[in-house]
């Protein structure tokens, strides 16, 4: 098949708008590690995060304790689970370390879970250059300090903005020796199978289909 012919049987298929409820078209999921004020690490699941260069970009809900705690603090721990890991994320799914839980959450079902560690079976670990647990099956795990949090605009005044945007720089990358080619910094992604969060879906990644130029292994 040319690619003039591939190019108009792509074009000529029915297309429709559609409204969907979120935007999530396949991003991998983040198991955010922070202080809690008492001292204890809570761990909130989100899916809303993406790398540049040595930067973070986080967008964490206003009724998460998470925003609070990364507000306050200043610092996080990025857990990045692996596919297998799916039901154990999933068990995260309802629980919110705020008390009393938001009437926004409460709605559909959330309830407070102050030591999400145990309810998970997650293993927590120190970081060492911040104060937020890490935890130890998460294949990669990114040690983060905050730089800015930005407040986007509202839309209208019937479009309260309902979270914050939250810069980070990367201080120290932990990883699984397993997924890690043997004397070099690079990950294995023949290793690696990152759990992706694809419109409230769980899934794993598929085969290795190419790199881009710019990969150095």
């Amino acid at each position: 098949m040319s690619q003039h012919t591939a190019q108009k049987k792509h074009t000529s298929e029915q297309q429709v708008v559609i409204h969907p409820s979120i935007l999530y078209a396949g991003n991998p999921v983040a198991l955010i590690t922070t202080l809690n004020s008492n001292g204890e690490t809570n761990i909130s699941p989100m899916s809303s995060v993406w790398e540049l260069g040595e930067r973070l970009v986080l967008g964490i809900t206003s009724t998460s304790q998470a925003y609070d705690n990364l507000q306050h603090e200043g610092e996080c721990v990025v857990n990045f689970p692996s596919s297998d890991l799916w039901e154990q994320v999933e068990r995260l799914a309802r629980t919110t370390g705020r008390n009393p839980v938001p009437e926004q959450k409460k709605a559909i079902g959330y309830y407070f879970e102050p030591d999400k560690f145990s309810c998970t079976d997650f293993t927590p670990i120190e970081a060492e250059d911040v104060k937020p647990l890490r935890i130890a099956e998460c294949p990669l795990q990114f040690e983060a300090r905050l730089l800015k949090l930005h407040q986007p605009a509202s839309l209208s005044q019937d479009d309260p903005v309902a979270f914050g945007i939250f810069e980070m720089q990367v201080t120290r990358v932990h990883a699984h020796a397993t997924i890690v080619q043997a004397g070099t910094n690079h990950i294995d992604t023949a290793a690696w199978s990152p759990l992706l969060y694809v419109f409230r879906h769980y899934f794993g990644t598929g085969p290795d289909l190419g790199r881009t130029f710019k990969a150095e292994a």
